[in-house]
This record gives structure tokens, C-alpha cells and sequence, in this order.
């Protein structure tokens, strides 16, 4: 059996033009890593959100938005797109789970003193809606269950525009000393 493969349409249109061509820039996020050995973990996700730091790649790449960060809870957003979209027509779930990862690892972050950081154990994710373009904006909140000295545990939720339920995540979050910079 042969596969054989569609050349893609030739696209001569600006991005702005064309709603299904995207480029995007992103900045250094050394930037960000350094910023890590002289601020609390909240410190730098709010300077990230006041734009002070770059964000990670990551929020560019999917485009999504830090909403707000506070101690213990992390918030983003996202206006879904075709360009997140799986083959059978809703928002890949893995785009998703990257979002409410997003939001549980960085509410941890957001109550680590200086010097300390986090790194994902597991992710227990619920998809409870299709999410499509026809949501509306979808907005994750992250929020710290409890934080123990070696390991965190916080949840998400993910509510498209109506305010409905439509994905919900555990996470568990191993607390580590962050190597010295230099």
C-alpha cells in the first residue's frame, strides 16, 4: 500500500491576511531562568505577566496568555483555533493537558521561596467537553491543594466562555532545589 501526500496549497498571503498561516517569534528565555536565583517563584511569574520577563516558548507557540498569577493560584487563557485542532475537528487534547499543566505547575511555583522550583510527577487529566473554536475563549485556573516540603499537589480547571466545566486535572509536583546559575 502507497501513501501518497497532498502538496501543501501555496500560500502567498501576509499572515494577516490568511487566517490559517501563522508565524510567531519568541524571546530567550534564559532571561526568565536567570531571573530564578534572585526572586520567588511568584515574583517571576507576575514580572512574566507584567511582560518584564519573557514568557516560555511554549505560551507562543500554542498562544495562550497568563491571565494572573497569585500565591497559590495561576490563571491562562486561551482562544481556540484551528491550528489547535486533532484530526477529528476539536482541540488536541495534548494542547489541553499542556494548558492545565501549565496552570497547576506554575500555581506550585507561585508559593516556592527563592531558590526552590518544581517539576511535573504525574498529570490525572478528565476531558469532560469538546473544545472548538465555537467555545469561546477558554480560561485555566490553577490552584495549590497542599504543598509538603518534597512534593505539591494542585488541580485545574478549564471553563470555556459559558462558564461550563470542560476539562479538569491533578497533578503532582516534586519540589527541587534549582541548580546555581551562572
Amino acid at each position: 500500500m502507497t501513501q501518497t501526500q497532498t502538496p501543501a496549497p501555496d500560500r502567498t498571503s501576509e499572515p494577516d491576511d490568511d487566517p490559517r498561516r501563522r508565524e510567531y517569534t519568541w524571546d530567550d528565555p534564559a532571561a526568565t531562568v536567570a531571573a530564578l536565583t534572585d526572586r520567588t517563584g511568584l515574583q517571576v511569574l507576575q514580572s512574566m505577566a507584567a511582560r518584564e520577563l519573557p514568557g516560555p516558548p511554549v505560551m507562543h507557540t500554542l498562544a495562550f496568555e497568563a491571565v494572573t498569577f497569585e500565591s497559590g493560584r495561576a490563571v491562562f487563557a486561551l482562544d481556540p483555533h484551528e491550528m489547535h485542532y486533532n484530526p477529528i475537528g476539536s482541540v488536541h487534547g495534548g494542547v489541553i493537558a499542556t494548558l492545565l499543566d501549565s496552570a497547576t505547575g506554575c500555581a506550585v511555583q507561585s508559593v516556592l521561596p527563592l531558590g526552590r522550583g518544581y517539576t511535573t510527577v504525574d498529570l490525572h487529566t478528565t476531558f469532560l467537553r469538546p473544545v472548538t473554536v465555537r467555545s469561546g475563549r477558554v480560561t485555566v485556573e490553577g490552584t495549590v491543594v497542599n504543598l509538603g516540603s518534597r512534593t505539591a499537589l494542585a488541580e485545574a480547571r478549564m471553563t470555556d466562555e459559558k462558564g461550563r466545566l470542560v476539562a479538569h486535572a491533578t497533578s503532582t509536583c516534586l519540589i527541587v532545589d534549582l541548580p546555581a546559575l551562572s
